[in-house]
């Protein structure tokens, strides 16, 4: 795939929130990243067993990247808080990283945590994800020192950003 037809898959990408039957679409988009990296982990599991229960039913939001009819990324928002969310669970497609899509996701998700009255988003990362890191800064996310943080549940987490959204 070139530059040239990753920019017009761009433009045929729809961005919209969880359907009953994205369950399988969102466990392989996450399971394809993190296996890659690091190995999937016990929290993985349960929001991928069950992300309905683990994520929507707490009051929180996924949201997906299409291409016609076929998922090509995801994000999620999971209530931490009244006003808090942690975003969590962006993955794009291989072969659709380095299009845009990943920017036109987190920034729908910006925007939805802010429908959703957050004044806070949250997210953890690994050093070695370079490209999502400088994503989470050029749409304003600030770094935050570990020793002000309750322990992740992930053991790869050693990244840790948020958003102030006032």
């Amino acid at each position: 795939m070139t530059l040239r037809d990753r920019t017009l898959n761009t433009e045929k990408v729809l961005i919209r929130s969880f359907r009953i039957g994205d369950e399988d679409a969102f466990r392989a988009l996450n399971e394809e990243w993190i296996e890659h990296y690091f190995k999937v982990e016990a929290k993985d599991k349960d929001a991928f067993d069950d992300p309905r229960g683990a994520i929507l039913e707490k009051g929180g939001q996924v949201l997906f990247a299409v291409i016609g009819e076929i998922c090509v990324g995801c994000c999620a928002l999971l209530r931490t808080g009244d006003d808090e969310f942690e975003v969590a669970k962006m993955a794009v497609a291989p072969g659709h990283q380095g299009s845009g899509i990943g920017r036109r996701l987190l920034s729908a998700t910006i925007e939805e945590a802010r429908r959703m009255r957050a004044q806070r988003l949250y997210l953890e990362t690994n050093h070695i994800l370079k490209p999502a890191i400088h994503l989470y800064e050029s749409l304003g996310f600030q770094h935050i020192d570990a020793p002000t943080l309750k322990p992740s549940p992930y053991a790869r987490a050693d990244v840790y950003m948020e958003l102030r959204l006032f």
